[in-house]
């Protein structure tokens, strides 16, 4: 009876045989067969498709053995430029030096060169040595020039040159090597190695105000508004190119300017010409030539009243005058 009735639930659909799995059997079969019966009670999964199990063998990674640091293999006398030839990062496993930097507490050592953030941050000149330059100097020299015959002292050559251009570059750790200062230019040059008569002079020095200092008579140029190097330099030779012709020209207005107008004293300009004249050409005989004051005379008065009194002019204008009315 018992066996009957197992096989009527498994030709059972799922749903039903689920709903009915909780009729409990009673028989006098052996405990084996009871056993087969509460297994196939247990909970059946619903496959849709066969889907094989495939196990897959993890993939075992092989690492190479890691190999000692360059410095530990580098002979004696190797040739640098041969491990470092260019600007590069700095490398701890090929810089033999035991260097260290970095931000530690009081007594502690600095980190040392293997994994230091601190040095590949800062740029390094370990491709400029000493043997690097001296080994690129002398690839380099095949290409210039004797040294040009006429310039062997300082005095010579700041005859021939007498312009001196000063420029900037920067070395700087930046996403861009481009430095907003490198773009300035400095030119200057001597007031003597100008070429000017009186009038030029005074108007060439009203044109470059305090770009010119007195004391070592040099004029300064500074450009910065363009952005590139080149085209500083450019402006600055206009600038001094412009001022030194427009200095020669000589504006209607500048011939009706008076003794109070000028800004020095002249003494050509001035009364005290013509009260000197008169001291010496006096008693002077009708028709006789007349005696102008010298020349020593002339710039005498002329530093004493631009430069103010103070004891040496005033004594070089005592001696001028005893000179001039032949007092011992």
């Amino acid at each position: 009876m018992s066996s009957a009735v197992t096989r009527m639930l498994e030709r059972l659909p799922l749903k039903k045989q689920t709903a009915q799995s909780g009729i409990r059997l009673f028989s006098n079969q052996e405990p084996q067969q009871q056993q087969e019966i509460e297994d196939d009670e247990e909970f059946r999964v619903l496959s849709l498709r066969t889907v094989k199990q495939q196990f897959q063998r993890r993939q075992q990674v092989r690492r190479d053995p890691v190999p000692p640091p360059r410095t530990s293999r580098m002979a004696v006398d190797q040739d640098w430029t041969a491990v470092w030839p260019g600007p590069r990062s700095f490398h701890p496993a090929s810089v033999p030096l035991p260097l260290r930097q970095g931000f530690t507490e009081r007594g502690a050592a600095a980190p040392s060169k293997f994994a230091n953030a601190e040095l590949m941050k800062i740029p390094n000149f370990l491709h400029l040595t000493p043997p690097a330059i001296r080994q690129q100097c002398e690839a380099i020299k095949k290409f210039c020039t004797p040294w040009p015959k006429g310039l062997e002292t300082e005095a010579k050559w700041q005859r021939h040159f007498p312009l001196e251009v000063t420029t900037t570059d920067y070395c700087q750790s930046l996403p861009t090597i481009r430095n907003p200062e490198a773009r300035r230019v400095t030119i200057s040059l001597k007031l003597s190695d100008l070429k000017f008569d009186a009038h030029a002079r005074d108007k060439f020095l009203r044109l470059v105000g305090d770009r010119y200092d007195k004391d070592t008579d040099i004029v300064t140029f500074v450009t910065d508004r363009c952005p590139q190097k080149k085209q500083n330099y450019d402006y600055a030779l206009y600038l001094l190119t412009a001022c030194y012709h427009e200095s020669f020209v000589t504006e209607p207005w500048e011939a009706t300017k008076s003794e109070a107008d000028m800004e020095v004293y002249l003494f050509e300009r001035n009364q005290s010409k013509l009260s000197a004249e008169r001291i010496l050409n006096w008693n002077a005989q009708e028709g006789a030539p007349k005696v102008a004051p010298s020349k020593s005379f002339a710039d005498c008065v002329e530093q004493l009243i631009n430069e103010g009194e103070n004891e040496y002019n005033l004594g070089k204008y005592k001696e001028e005058v005893k000179k001039m009315l032949n007092i011992a």
